[in-house]
């Protein structure tokens, strides 16, 4: 028999799970990967063990408001140690998985967190090259002969002992703890490749979890397979807290990789997604010529899909398209890290084509005077962490600036138009610094200009102007200058100097091809201003074939 669907309320992330483990306690929760088979466990065993951990951070002498770090993939641990540490009345700093050891440095120091939960030998391989604070306490889920300066725990050594009775802990923390309270750090790019904090407060993400369960609602039997990152804001309010919220079954894929195979053996029956995921499941249908068979789609995804969604990058219409032929809504929405972070959203009964749907309850749209898309309410960030002239640049007169050019219909459908702001959305949905990346590139004396691309697309690739003295000087022959780029010496060069110059950036900002040009971008042109910096959109449509062929290359392999 199928459990009901209960839904709950609560001012802040731990009274909403609390209130779904008194509620559901029992229930099967959520299902992860232990070697070949999924494991089950119920809220109240999940309840156990937020519990222990939240106890063991407090023997660590962490205090409210102290920052806590957390650098793993998707795992159970991950949830319990965001619950706990909520738990423990302490902020949350989630780290991405894929970051470089530089990148981790910045966002722990910068935080100035007193703690850090690590998953594996690769992760804590980070922590022993960055330089972190010695009386940092590192908290491992696997074993690690790595050794590192600082204190190492292993989380095995909290979870194995009996969990503390229900009560006095958890009490505390809802009777200190305020819904304008801070909960969560989370670091994203600016436009200059500067790292900002931006603080979510508990009634940011309440507010936003709440509305997003509303808007759609939730059948009894509903499962959620999740395998975006929670270190994301889009899985972490859009998976992980709807999940508590609505009560539903929660899985974990296994990996990226494996996401097919784990929704044969889950059978989800919602899903949430970038659109280079459901691009893939397009393309793999179409390889084995089933993308005109009706229900191909369902059966890929395990067989019980009621729909789709997706967010961090703009929805190609001919996904909506196949997706709506195949009679699985493909479900587009719209908001940023910012905004907690749905802004709005389209449902089974309320969506158009190419449209981010409508605004969810309690929060505003409205289109500045320059075009731009902004809004307020309760989901806006308190500001980003350290940095009040970042904020005063967003936040005006409680509306937040998203930096996205847009409009409103009359029906109240948020059409997303351009972009403001120089800031790269690829097709996995990862926000990439442009200038960051073009700024290391040419502090190489082979590199006189450069511009990087990747916008909607599966990768990065870059337009890169040579310093030919340079080139010429590094080379065994002096070949024709009119055939000096074509060289497969001068490729060569370059492949190691783009290599070398973004050896401390992430596996998603590196750019995986490039195109040598033969004259520098120029004011005449029309493809700089008198500032002397770069018109993208101008570069890009003179270099346009140039471009196809960097992306076409790839798909010819």
């Amino acid at each position: 028999m199928l459990a009901m669907v209960t839904m709950i309320d609560g001012r802040t992330i731990l009274e909403l799970f609390l209130n779904r483990v008194s509620a559901s306690g029992p229930d099967t929760a959520i299902r992860f990967k232990r070697t070949d088979a999924f494991e089950a466990k119920t809220w109240q065993e999940i309840g156990e063990d937020v519990r222990r951990v939240a106890a063991g951070l407090q023997t660590l002498g962490i205090e409210p408001g102290d920052r806590i770090a957390q650098l793993s993939e998707n795992r159970y641990e991950w949830i319990v140690a965001d619950l706990a540490i909520q738990m423990a009345q302490a902020i949350h700093v989630p780290i991405h998985a894929p970051l470089a050891a530089a990148q981790v440095d910045f966002q722990v120091n910068h935080s100035g967190s007193k703690a850090l939960f690590v998953s594996g030998s690769e992760q804590i391989a980070k922590v022993a090259e960055a330089d972190l604070p010695q009386d940092l306490t590192v908290i491992t889920y696997e074993s690690t002969d790595a050794a590192i300066p600082q204190q190492q725990l292993h989380i095995s050594s909290w979870l194995d002992q009996e969990a503390p009775e229900p009560g006095s802990l958890e009490q505390a923390t809802l009777e200190n703890t305020d819904s304008n309270d801070l909960a969560t750090i989370l670091y994203t790019s600016g436009t200059t490749g500067e790292p900002k904090g931006v603080m979510l407060t508990q009634k940011n993400l309440v507010s936003n979890t709440l509305a997003v369960i509303q808007t759609f609602g939730m059948e009894p039997g509903d499962k959620r397979l999740t395998f975006l990152p929670l270190s994301h804001i889009f899985a972490r309010t859009c998976d992980l807290y709807t999940w508590i919220g609505c009560g539903c079954e929660l899985a974990l894929a296994q990996s990226r990789e494996t996401v097919l195979q784990d929704c044969a053996e889950i059978h989800p029956t919602v899903l949430n997604g970038v659109p280079y995921f459901y691009d893939l499941l397009l393309r793999g249908l179409q390889q084995h010529g089933l993308a005109e068979t009706p229900g191909a789609l369902n059966q890929m995804l395990g067989g019980k899909i009621r729909y789709c969604c997706t967010g961090g990058a703009a929805l190609p219409d001919h996904l909506f398209d196949f997706f709506k032929s195949q009679e699985v809504p493909l479900l587009q929405g719209y908001g940023l890290t910012e905004t907690s972070p749905v802004i709005s959203m389209s449902t089974p009964k309320q969506l158009r084509r190419g449209a981010s749907g409508q605004a969810i309850p309690d929060v505003e749209v409205a289109i500045s005077e320059d075009g731009e898309l902004i809004s307020r309410g309760p989901h806006i960030m308190r500001g980003y962490w350290r940095n009040e002239e970042a904020t005063s640049e967003v936040i005006i007169d409680d509306w937040f600036h998203t930096g996205d050019l847009g409009k409103v219909d009359e029906d109240g459908f948020v059409w997303i138009t351009g972009r403001k702001k120089e800031l790269i959305v690829t097709a996995a949905g990862k926000n990439i610094a442009p200038v960051l990346l073009e700024s290391l590139l040419t502090q190489d004396p082979l590199i006189e200009q450069a511009l990087v691309i990747g916008d909607g697309r599966n990768y990065l690739t870059a337009l890169i102007v040579p310093n030919v003295e340079q080139v010429t000087a590094q080379l065994s022959e002096t070949p024709d200058p009119e055939k000096l780029l074509e060289q497969p010496e001068v490729q060569a060069l370059f492949e190691k100097c783009v290599e070398e110059r973004l050896m401390g950036v992430s596996h998603h900002e590196q750019v995986r091809r490039f195109f040598l040009i033969d004259r520098p971008f120029s004011i005449e042109a029309g493809e700089m201003t008198a500032k002397l910096s770069l018109r993208r959109p101008i570069i890009e449509s003179n270099f346009s074939e140039q471009i196809e062929s960097m992306y076409r290359k790839t798909r010819e392999q």
